[in-house]
């Protein structure tokens, strides 16, 4: 059986028979976990498994002060589809930050992200493993949120500085466990190799954007969505991979559960 297929098949056993914990339980415990299903893994709007499914799940501990750490992993493929490395088909994610409210309605989030690739690489690749520190303020339903590269950025050498911008809404509608959702963010690569990349025809560099609708009934949360980048597209094109714009608009169908 290949291993998609049991990744999906241990997915769907998860999500259907994890007990759902008692509200009193899950607010005492500093513990919160989470597994979904994607039929497409995209990332700042571009898919990471050349439009194919993924199976994800992470877990938070909360601590005082708003404190907090994490892990997330998931299936994909891009780092084999470039041909940048060889049985690479695993991301691990790790941070760790603070998260709180000031005055009314307002939030804020900073901390550190660690995107880690298990991978063998091919000869004159760049390591792929990512971190990047992040901010942000957000005004009841609206989040602006600044990522900033510490170094090589997703596989482009020399990009240290390289950001991402991202703005959303997510507006819940009343009592009925649906949210809507808008999202504007703009990925800007910076660096020797980006400049390289711009004048070869290959901007990494664009902007994306997406529409969301989730629903929320009994920890299990429903979600579509729509995704579209300005990324360049046709061949020769940075983000066209084995044929695929990987950054073209897609339909996004999502089941989550929490606990």
């Amino acid at each position: 059986m290949p291993q998609k297929t049991r990744l999906l098949i241990a997915a769907v056993s998860a999500l259907f028979t994890l007990p759902v914990w008692a509200g009193d339980a899950a607010s005492s415990s500093p513990i919160t976990a989470n597994i979904s299903m994607v039929n497409n893994y995209l990332y700042r709007g571009i898919s990471k498994t050349d439009g194919g499914p993924a199976v994800q799940g992470g877990f938070d501990i909360a601590a005082a002060y708003g404190l907090y750490v994490g892990a997330w992993g998931s299936n994909f493929s891009w780092l084999v589809d470039k041909g940048f490395a060889n049985g690479s088909s695993l991301e691990l994610d790790a941070y760790a930050g603070i998260k709180n409210s000031f005055h009314t309605d307002f939030t804020y989030d900073a901390g550190i992200l660690r995107y880690h690739y298990p991978a063998t690489y091919n000869a004159g690749a760049t390591d792929a493993d990512t971190s990047e520190i992040y901010g942000a303020i957000g005004y009841q339903w609206l989040v602006a949120k600044y990522s900033y590269s510490l170094g090589n950025e997703f596989g482009v050498a020399n990009s240290r500085g390289t950001n991402y911008l991202d703005i959303s809404a997510n507006y819940p509608i009343s009592d009925s466990g649906v949210t809507l959702g808008a999202h504007y963010g703009k990925q800007a690569y910076k660096g020797s190799t980006a400049s390289d990349l711009t004048a070869a025809g290959q901007n990494p560099s664009y902007a994306d954007y997406k529409l969301t609708a989730s629903w929320d009934v009994n920890s299990y949360v429903f979600g579509v969505a729509y995704s579209r980048t300005n990324a360049a597209r046709g061949a020769g094109a940075y983000y066209n991979v084995l044929g695929k714009d990987l950054g073209r608009g897609a339909a996004i169908l999502s089941l989550r559960r929490t606990f």
